[in-house]
């Protein structure tokens, strides 16, 4: 797998990860599993940084999704 498709999918299991973690807090229980995939979102964005250096900033982040998306969709 690239890098980029490997920090689109960080960035997506990290984001759907959130509801879980607000749901688990509103009904008083912990948050085991929700914290475990965030852990491994955070793990797979930090691997994709790490393995190319300020390719990934802020001004990049929607023309990585757009060209993930356009590559493995279209």
């Amino acid at each position: 797998m690239d890098l980029e498709l490997i920090f689109v999918l960080g960035c997506v299991v990290t984001a759907f990860s959130i509801p879980a973690i607000v749901s688990a807090f509103s009904d008083g229980r912990t948050p085991r599993y929700p914290a475990l995939i965030i852990l491994i979102g955070v793990v797979m964005i930090s691997y994709a940084v790490n393995g190319r250096p300020g390719s990934f900033t802020f001004d990049t982040l929607p023309d990585v999704f757009a060209k993930v998306i356009g590559r493995y969709i279209g």
